[in-house]
Order: C-alpha cells, then structure tokens, then sequence
C-alpha cells in the first residue's frame, strides 16, 4: 500500500523528483485487492476474549475499498521535512488537525471543487467502470494502459540512459564559450530562453501535472515567472545591483563577498550554535543570487498580496458562503455529494479534530521548549522549526484537505476516512523517516553533486534550497524558493496551454474523454520505471554508459558563472 509512498520519498532527493501522488499505488492496488479477494478466507475470525468478529475476506474487492487503499497511500504522497525532528509523526498529525477545523468550508462547499482529483476519480472510473469499446477508439481503460506502457518504456531514456534529455538547452551548446549565452540560455541555472525538456518528470515533476491545471491558473503562474525571471533578473544583474555580478545569476547557495560558497562554519559557534559576531564582521556579510533574492521577497509579498486579493475579488462570495454554511438552509447550500453524504453517512463529530489540534500543538510548545532550546532564535534549527510547523502543516492541510474532497466525490464513509487517514499519517511518516536514513546512509555523496559519479540523480534540488534558508534566516537574518528551475516552468506551462487551451476548444470531446486519464498514466509510467530502475540498477551504482548525454546537466557549465572583474571561481574564466 505504500509504493506510492516509497517513490515520492525519494523524489525531492533526486533532479527531477517523481511528483505522482498515488496514482501508482492507485494501480497496484487493483490487482492485488482482486487477488486477495479470490483468495483469502471468508471464515469469521473471533477476537480472542471479546464477541468481535471480522473476516479476512467480507465479498468481491470494490471501488470504495480501492479508495480507501489510496487515501492510506496518499497521506505519504508528498514532500516532506519532518525527517529533520523526531517528532516528524507529530508535524502530520499538526495538519491532520488544521484540515478537519476547514473541512466544512473546502470539502463541503460545493463551491470548492479541486481539479487534481479529477485525475485520480476519471482512473478510478476507468479502473472500476465496464465501458462499451466506442466503433474505431478505445476504452478509457485501453487508453490508460497504452499510455502507461509508452510511458514506462520511454522514461529509460531520459531516466537511464540520455538523462540530458530532461533539460535541452541549444542556446549553451551554439556559444560554448559564452557566459552571457549560457546565462540566458540554461534551462538549470539561467534564464532558459529556448529550453525544454522531453521527460514528463521535467514537465510535472515540481509543479504538478499540467493537464490537471485549469488554464487561467498556469497563465498566472507563467506571467509571475516571466515578470521574475525576464524583467526583475536582467534587470538587477545586469545593472550590477548589490554588486550581482559577483555570483551566478540563477542559484539556491550563498555567497560570500569573493564570490565563493560561504562557509558557515567560520561565523558559527560549534559549542553553542550561535553566531559568532566578530567573525561574521571579519569574514563577509551573506549574499544571494538575484533569482534567490528577487524569490523571497516576492514570496513574502506573496503572502499579503493573497490576503488582499482575496478580500478584494473574493470577499463577497466567501461571507454569503460563509452565511450559508453556517445557517439552517445547509440542505439548499448543498450540493448532490454532500446531500447524498448525509442521507446515507454518520458524520466524523468536529471535536474529533479538536481533541487532535490541542494535544499536537502542546507536544509542538513542548517541542520548542525543549532540546536545550535549539529549536529557539539564534540558532538555524530555529528557521526549520517554525516553517516547519507553519508553513509544512499547512501543506499537510491541504493535502489532507483534497482527500477529504477526494473521499466526498467517490462517497467513501466520513468515519472510515478519518479512521484511514489518521492510521495512514502515523504508518507513512514512519516509513518516510526511516526510507530517508536508508538513503542517507546508502547512497555514497548523496546531496553533494561535485562527488557524485556521473549520471546519479542524488543531488537533492529541495534540500539544498532548505539548508540555504536555515542559514539565511536562522543565522545571519531574523524560505521558501522552489528547486524548480527555468525549464520546469516552461514545459509544464507550454504542456498545459496546449491541452487546457487548444487542445480543449477543437476537440473538446476528446479533452472531456482523455485528459485526466492521459496525466495519470503519463505519471504512472514514470513513477514506475522510476522505481524499477532505482532498485534493479541504481541503488547498486550502476549507471548508463559513459557517453555526452548521461549527464544530468544541461551542458551549460558557464552559466553559474560570475561576470564581476576579478572574481576567481574554478571553471569559469576571470574578465
């Protein structure tokens, strides 16, 4: 029940991580649900010293099951950064209790409808539903798994043997020379004019499938990104301004004043963590990439501007649906699910969720005071502790949130999915934890891209950008920079324009039929060559043959380059 789970373990470890869900689990869970159906004894079970029975096998393994199976899985489907504490199962559970207090509002809501769920309920359908083959066409079913196996057959070329496929960048390989061109032309650490990638797992790996984006959001998105990327960037680099030009133009380090990596630990206490002011004064201040520095502050302007547009644009709507949840015409309010939800379901009591809201957030005070204070400001832990808590157990939230929603379009029981959900959070956090300590003490140079051999995908993009921020804001300051780079955002927006745009006005039945089950199968088949080759090939060191394109660059060696005069750095040439 946890392959889904394993495989996007590991993901914000490697380049491009495998953002699938649980759409693989989704799918090995069918035939083996039917196998233990066939199976497994129908004969009642006693619990020993109670009158409590249960059979191994109540009937025919049915949709709902399925469901359920998934929801279990999905509760370890995403990044996560409790492997950084020990109370990692208690960062999960924080969310677990924020999702059940906005349940009424984000599930119930018809007005609240998530479109990445569509994804996982049109496999459900297909997976489930008999469908008369169409005169000339497939199934959705046959479509699924040619998909499938075209996806799984074509991911051991980018994912194996020419990794350099994930990110095309001519611009480098036409001025070689040039660090202005390769500045520009980078699609991993430039600008990316003229870059693309031909691996799904570039396309949907960091911002999520593409064809389950309604377009007007992937427009917004695109628009932020060139604003940031094509006018801020230039701009302040080019200008020189906070002498920019001493560092790379796109990077998630940090940087002393000669341009070279700053090295913490000439400015940090070892005995108490704190930082050690005089050799900060004697050492250098700390600096950004102007990517790095333009992404923070738009992510913090990021935070009021959401508030803002939201009372402005939305406001209205959400106080009449505030009125109306809250008031006795819920029936009116509602929509069929909810309707149907209630005429058949005992609803999950709301102190349920309160009960588990208080004791985590006691055993997080308890948390935080505790360790001798090194959760506590100066120290770097500090900054992980509080987005952690903050920013984490809202992602978690939310998550939690689209199976809520997930359950309340396939009209899974309320109590049973909280009785799933709570289980699954416990199970998948254990299971992450321990699967991260695996690779971190398996994988030799795992996070160090200089050591590692040629063609290993552990360069870990995430945890990188997440030690900067530690650094940062638990050190130096009083973070939050996707690992994506320029060749992410371009992929999965052009992807997206094309079938949520095009693709939808000209042959919108086609759109209606396909594309949910198009993206779950194009993420099925990656996640599972994915896995295939991690544990057949790569967690034995073995890579590719030796050739150009095994490295998992985009052959762009000059684009992390400085331009400031006198600046030395290995690799790059001195102006």
């Amino acid at each position: 029940m946890h392959a889904g789970d394993e495989e996007v373990n590991d993901s914000p470890i490697e380049q491009n991580q495998l953002s699938v869900g649980s759409i693989s689990a989704q799918i090995i869970v069918l035939p083996l649900g039917k196998l233990m159906a066939a199976t497994l004894p129908s004969k009642p079970i006693r619990v020993p010293l109670t009158k409590w029975t249960f059979s191994m096998n109540p009937g025919p393994f049915n949709l709902k099951e399925h469901v359920l199976i998934t929801i279990f899985a999905n509760c370890g489907a995403g990044e996560k950064h409790r492997n950084l504490f020990i109370l990692f199962d208690e960062i999960q559970l924080l969310g677990y209790g924020w999702a059940g207090l906005f349940r009424k509002y984000l599930v119930d809501s018809p007005f609240m409808w998530w479109p990445a769920n569509l994804v996982q309920v049109s496999l459900f359908r297909a997976l489930h539903e008999k469908e008369k083959r169409p005169k000339g066409g497939l199934t959705r079913l046959q479509f699924f798994f040619m998909v499938f196996a075209s996806s799984f057959a074509y991911y051991v070329v980018p994912g194996y043997l020419f990794p350099t496929l994930s990110a095309l960048s001519f611009v480098c390989w036409i001025w070689k020379n040039s660090v202005t061109a390769q500045q520009i032309g980078a699609g991993l650490n430039g600008l990316g004019i003229g870059s693309f990638g031909l691996d799904w797992s570039t396309v949907a790996s960091f911002l999520g499938s593409p064809l389950a984006s309604p377009v007007f959001a992937i427009i917004n998105v695109l628009a932020g990104f060139i604003l940031n990327l094509y006018v801020l960037v230039p701009i302040a680099y080019w200008t020189n301004t906070y002498e920019a030009k001493r560092f790379p133009i796109f990077s998630s380090h940090t940087f002393d004043s000669t341009g070279q990596p700053y090295n913490i630990s000439r400015i940090l206490n070892e005995a108490t963590f704190d930082l050690d002011h005089d050799a900060f004064n004697s050492y250098s201040k700390l600096y950004l990439s102007p990517f790095f520095a333009f992404n923070y502050g738009l992510s913090f302007a990021t935070l009021t501007a959401t508030i803002s547009h939201v009372a402005l644009f939305d406001g209205s709507d959400i106080w009449q649906m505030w009125k109306r949840t809250t008031s006795a015409a819920r029936d009116k309010f509602a929509d069929v699910h909810t309707r149907l939800m209630k005429k058949h379901y005992e609803a999950v009591p709301q102190w349920w969720f309160h009960i588990i809201l208080v004791a985590t957030v006691a055993l997080s005070i308890y948390a935080c005071e505790g360790f001798d204070k090194q959760l506590q400001l100066p120290w770097p832990l500090a900054n992980v502790a509080f987005k952690t808590y903050g920013y984490i157990s809202m992602s978690q939230a939310l998550s939690f949130l689209a199976d809520f929603k997930l359950g309340h379009y396939m009209k899974i029981p309320p109590k049973s999915m909280f009785l799933v959900q709570l289980i699954g959070t416990v199970v998948a956090s254990s299971v992450y934890f321990g699967t991260a300590w695996w690779l971190l003490t398996s994988v030799e140079h795992i996070c160090d891209p200089s050591a590692l051999p040629e063609g290993s995908p552990w360069t870990c993009p995430g945890d990188d950008v997440f030690y900067s921020a530690s650094i940062i804001w638990g050190i130096v300051g009083t973070g939050n920079m996707p690992p994506a780079r320029a060749v992410h955002y371009l992929s999965w927006a052009a992807v997206g324009i094309f079938f949520n745009y095009y693709v939808y006005r000209r042959f919108k039945g086609w759109w209606a039929r396909h594309t949910y089950i198009l993206s779950a199968a194009l993420d099925a088949g990656v996640a599972f060559m994915g896995v295939f080759l991690f544990l057949t090939l790569q967690s034995y060191d073995i890579f590719g043959p030796h050739w150009w394109g095994l490295d998992s660059t985009d052959h762009c060696p000059l684009a992390t380059c400085p331009t400031a005069p006198g600046i030395v750095i290995e690799g790059c040439p001195v102006f």
